[in-house]
């Protein structure tokens, strides 16, 4: 593992941002699917439940992730969220989805930004409480001996 050089960042208040805003469009993202496959435009000839399901499940698979935090498992969604920021931009290229497009195109980068800067954050601060720990650690140490 690197050595970790201090430096006075307040990664603790950037994280929290970062976690704030991924909650937030996590949640919207799964609202929007759910209006839109569901209430405005439902597939007439299908059962819409079950496209909405399709595009909900690899969502829901970091439900855990997105509620306890993990600075790994936020890394990990963005690399799922790929498939879905394409599939935005094609919906959005088309002038019958072009609305939901764009709405989908926004959420999916704004999920991924946050997820991105508060994996890096959180880590970032969690290796600042680490670095802090030692050195308390170290000061009582030396204040004992």
């Amino acid at each position: 593992m690197k050595e970790y050089i201090p430096d006075d960042h307040n990664y603790a208040l950037k994280a929290r941002l970062g976690r704030i805003i991924s909650v937030s469009s996590y949640v919207a993202l799964l609202g929007w699917f759910t209006l839109w496959h569901l209430f405005l435009i439902p597939i007439p000839t299908g059962k819409p439940w079950v496209i909405w399901l399709l595009h909900m499940l690899p969502l829901l698979a970091f439900i855990k992730v997105i509620i306890t935090g993990n600075p790994r498992g936020h890394a990990w969604l963005c690399f799922v969220l790929l498939l879905p920021f394409i599939q935005s931009v094609l919906n959005a290229s088309n002038p019958n989805t072009f609305i939901y497009g764009l709405v989908y195109a926004l959420l999916v980068s704004t999920l991924f930004a946050s997820a991105m800067m508060y994996a890096r954050w959180q880590s970032r601060y969690n290796k600042q409480l680490a670095h802090w720990a030692s050195e308390d650690k170290k000061s009582s140490e030396s204040s004992e001996g």
